[in-house]
């Protein structure tokens, strides 16, 4: 509940109705009837506008509106209300503005399609001019979207153009748009990018400090201590755990992330024991042993185990092989093409 009384009487009762809880009828009355009687002075002005102000300020009261539904919780009265101010917004930026405010209700509900929805909107009409701020901020928004429906590779390339203009903290502050970008970069980004751009980012380093164990886990997995990126990779997992957007994805990030680290310890090998590497990890031969069969039978790790010597042996693809049979594939469908176009030929 609000300073003045008014609240999401709807989030409210899901709330209690999601953890048992019985709703307090005299909390929601007043939630009621402070939310009316501030609509219903909103509306007046509305009004008034219409009848001795100009369409500014109709619009200026219509955004109240629509703003005031946001801010209770009801989404549909604020789609509507967000409609209706746009049809009295004439200047590009404000357009624009009215983007985001639509945008910021999508993701606050987590529907996905309608983000998506809502981007393509944005995107057409910043086709027809604005300023780069705003550009920029649609691109932490965009982000924002692939991060929530797991395309960290899109997530990161936009997390990362944006990092030296960040202004979007009406979403989230600069320090969780770090933790956001370490993360899906340590996913989505070669070692060599992780280091230039992630890793050795003005940018970066001014507040990853401020976020526990991020710095040694992201330093870890590019320096090779394979160690500490094990014990950083406790806390930085509970992080994601513990947010809204991320959290859907917690096992995904877990495996991929690992998988990140075991690909680059075996690249530096033909054959390992099970027992250094797992020295190197710090963690047991029993678990590795597991995680890596379980990358193995996946496809996701070259290599194979032998059992009885309790050791790993990696099998690099053959790169000159592969370029090799990408050309016959190649040349032969040049062939056929060539071949079909001589029937043709000899048709006519």
């Amino acid at each position: 509940m609000g300073n003045d009384g008014t609240g999401m009487v709807r989030m409210y009762v899901d709330v209690c109705e999601e953890f048992g809880r019985e709703t307090k009828a005299d909390v929601v009355e007043e939630m009621e009837r402070k939310n009316q009687e501030e609509l219903e002075g909103l509306q007046a002005n509305v009004e008034d506008a219409e009848e001795s102000l100009g369409e500014s300020d109709v619009r200026e009261g219509l955004l109240a509106i629509a703003r005031f539904h946001k801010r209770v919780g009801d989404r549909e009265r604020a789609k509507e209300a967000y409609e209706k101010t746009a049809e009295k917004t004439v200047a590009t930026g404000q357009k624009m503005d009215l983007a985001f405010e639509r945008l910021q209700l999508a993701l606050f509900a987590e529907d996905w399609k309608e983000v998506q929805e809502e981007l393509l909107r944005a995107k057409v009409l910043f086709e027809q001019g604005g300023d780069w701020e705003r550009k920029n901020r649609l691109k932490v928004y965009e982000a924002l979207y692939l991060m929530a429906t797991r395309d960290f590779d899109g997530a990161a390339k936009l997390f990362l153009d944006s990092i030296a203009t960040f202004t979007c903290t009406e979403l989230f502050n600069y320090q969780t748009f770090v933790f956001y970008t370490t993360v899906v970069s340590a996913v989505a980004l070669e070692r060599p990018r992780l280091k230039k751009e992630v890793i050795d980012s003005p940018e970066v380093l001014s507040v990853i400090g401020d976020i526990p164990r991020l710095a040694d886990f992201v330093n870890a997995l590019h320096d090779c201590q394979y160690d500490t990126f094990m014990e950083a990779f406790i806390p930085v997992a509970d992080m994601v755990r513990a947010d809204r957007y991320l959290n859907p994805h917690l096992r995904y990030f877990m495996r991929k992330v690992r998988l990140v680290a075991y690909t680059q310890f075996l690249s530096s090998y033909k054959s390992v024991t099970l027992a250094s590497m797992a020295a190197h990890f710090g963690v047991s031969v029993e678990f590795l042993d597991q995680e890596i069969s379980n990358f193995v039978a996946t496809g996701r790790l070259n290599c194979k185990i032998d059992k009885v010597a309790g050791v790993i042996e990696t099998n690099r693809p053959d790169a000159k092989n592969g370029m090799y049979r990408d050309v016959i594939k190649q040349g032969d469908h040049l062939l056929n093409q060539i071949q079909k176009l001589s029937r043709i030929s000899d048709i006519e």
